[in-house]
């Protein structure tokens, strides 16, 4: 039981310690952040994109903002007017600064401009990660996940409510600038925004951008479904087997009943050959033979065509009654993406592959719903990455130098021994292109492990392509099974980090090439905490590599 209550005097003078390093331990992560950016990292190209010199207040160090950034994303935060008021009433936050408070414009603007340099830091941190002894690259896995867009579903619309849209900004602009003409004059005033200047927040710009990517779009798809529909066709009578592509089973029905009256004529042609020569012991030659119409075959292809027009127009009312494509106003770049559970959300489709101890080797921020087409740049940029790694990998204590240099070089191409993906990346093209042994499932992790378990079950459905069904046969055996259920922890799990623990689930700029920007910039604080938290970047790791400099980076 307490005595009393301690005074509470809210008018008692007090004075923070006069050096800034005693406001928090010396053991307190953000000193390694700012230490790692400031003195290990090559953050030149940030200074290259800034000027100095000129009239004016002096501008803010970089350096400093970046720190400000990367331990903001690092602890959920990235509204930029947050950040701003953090900065004057986090210790740390504080710290980071020096003294200084930047404005959220400021944040803000400085944010937007990462562009490409968001890649370099990326590269930068990945250098780092490799000269502490991190990123071990015998097995990687290739995984997407979907992220939200700075953007609303219900600022979706379709081609005829964009170009309807268009239409009355079109018509809203031209009524001003009569009005304006009528009250100001026709004669310029010298100030007007030149023609060609575009902004992001121009609204009519948003629209006109959507609607020109919905129509290449359509155009592209219809373009591809006619090709399909004339190779489908054009290997008709060949024994290839499977659906005709969507649009194409009306045209393929319609062919197939031409092909039967042909060759149901033909048949009648030859027997009427035979009855006129002369007659055999034995022959049924006045058995009554169907028409071309009624024979079977005939009847049943009619049958199918009379189907194939049926589907197709429930398929036509379904689509007039449905939305259709849609592009997003508010950035036109993002697209409705399917997440698991059910539903959508407006957004991106990043694609990572992660290394066995989680870092993050290579990212792309995409705006496909599909994941197969990013299976063989996302190989070749994990290729890449396990080069700049290699390079800058620590030689051991107990080999020369030289050697052990000449060593990695000559295994940085087979340094990924085997690349792990799960369903959606299967093809029989990522399959056959070059590169390291990989492990591309062919269904649902659930049907794997039951085939591997019991090789008597089937293994789902028949794969047409040789090089599937190896595939298949290969997960369903115990070594291929187990190598395959690495994927889902190396993968996933630097996804529930950024999610879950950094609360990331959001960007917060607009346009694919920003976004880009802020996604590869949020795997790179990733790796760098991935760096802190397993007690790999410490003070004596930094006081060791400030005597060791960095190798060059290979070409």
């Amino acid at each position: 039981m307490a005595k009393r209550y301690r005074p509470v005097r809210r008018d008692q003078p007090f004075l923070l310690p006069p050096d800034m390093r005693e406001w928090l331990p010396a053991g307190h992560p953000v000193w390694l952040v700012i230490t790692a950016v400031e003195d290990h990292l090559d953050t030149s190209v940030f200074h290259a994109a800034r000027s100095t010199g000129g009239a004016g207040t002096a501008g803010y160090d970089p350096d400093m903002l970046l720190t400000v950034l990367v331990w903001a994303y690092a602890h959920q935060v990235t509204s930029s007017r947050r950040i701003e008021q953090l900065c004057t009433t986090d210790v740390a936050f504080r710290v980071i600064c020096g003294g200084n408070a930047p404005r959220h414009v400021t944040i803000s603007e400085f944010r937007k401009a990462f562009g490409g340099l968001a890649g370099e830091f990326f590269a930068q941190v990945l250098m780092l990660c490799a000269r502490l002894g991190m990123g071990k690259l015998g097995v990687v896995a290739l995984d997407g996940m979907k992220i939200a867009a700075s953007a609303s579903k219900s600022a979706n619309r379709t081609e005829e409510s964009l170009a309807k849209l268009a239409a009355e900004t079109v018509a809203r602009h031209g009524e001003t600038d009569a009005a304006e003409d009528e009250l100001f004059g026709v004669a310029a005033a010298g100030d007007e925004v030149p023609e060609d200047a575009w902004s992001p927040r121009s609204r009519g710009q948003r629209i006109a951008a959507a609607l020109a990517s919905l129509r290449e779009e359509r155009e592209a798809a219809e373009a591809e479904r006619q090709q399909q529909a004339a190779d489908y066709l054009r290997h008709q009578g060949e024994g290839r087997r499977g659906a005709p592509p969507g649009g194409a089973a009306v045209a393929a029905a319609r062919v197939r009943l031409e092909r039967a009256r042909a060759a149901r004529a033909a048949q009648i042609a030859e027997l009427e050959r035979r009855a006129a020569g002369p007659k055999i012991a034995g022959s049924r030659r006045d058995r009554p033979r169907a028409g071309v119409e009624d024979y079977c075959l005939v009847t049943a292809a009619r049958d199918a065509l009379a189907q194939a027009d049926a589907r197709a127009a429930s398929a036509e009312q379904k689509h007039d009654a449905a939305r259709g494509p849609v592009r997003n106003i508010t950035d036109p770049d993002s697209r409705l993406m399917p997440v698991r559970g059910g539903g959508f959300i407006q957004g991106y489709n990043p694609q990572n592959v992660t290394s066995e101890d989680g870092l993050i080797i290579a990212t792309e921020l995409t705006a496909s719903t599909a994941d197969t087409a990013w299976f063989e740049p996302m190989l070749r940029q994990a290729e890449d990455a396990a080069r700049l790694i290699t390079g800058n990998r620590p030689p051991l204590a107990t080999r020369d130098t030289t050697a052990a240099t000449t060593a990695d070089s000559a295994a940085a191409a087979s340094l990924i021994t085997l690349f792990l993906a799960d369903a959606g990346y299967l093809s029989e093209h990522n399959l056959a292109i070059d590169g390291p042994d990989r492990l591309i499932a062919t269904g649902k992790t659930r049907d794997l492990e039951k085939t591997a378990d019991d090789p008597s079950e089937p293994a789902g459905k028949p794969w047409t392509s040789p090089a599937i069904t190896a595939m298949a046969a290969r997960l369903a055996t115990d070594d291929g099974i187990a190598a395959y259920r690495q994927r889902s922890h190396i993968a996933e799990t630097p996804h529930g980090q950024i999610k879950h623990n950094m609360r990331f689930r959001q960007l917060s700029v607009r346009g694919q090439p920003k976004a880009a920007a802020e996604w590869t910039f949020t795997c790179a604080v990733h790796n760098l905490f991935k760096a802190i938290t397993t007690a790999h970047l410490t003070t004596a790791a930094l006081d060791h590599l400030a005597t060791h400099p960095a190798a060059p980076r290979p070409a």
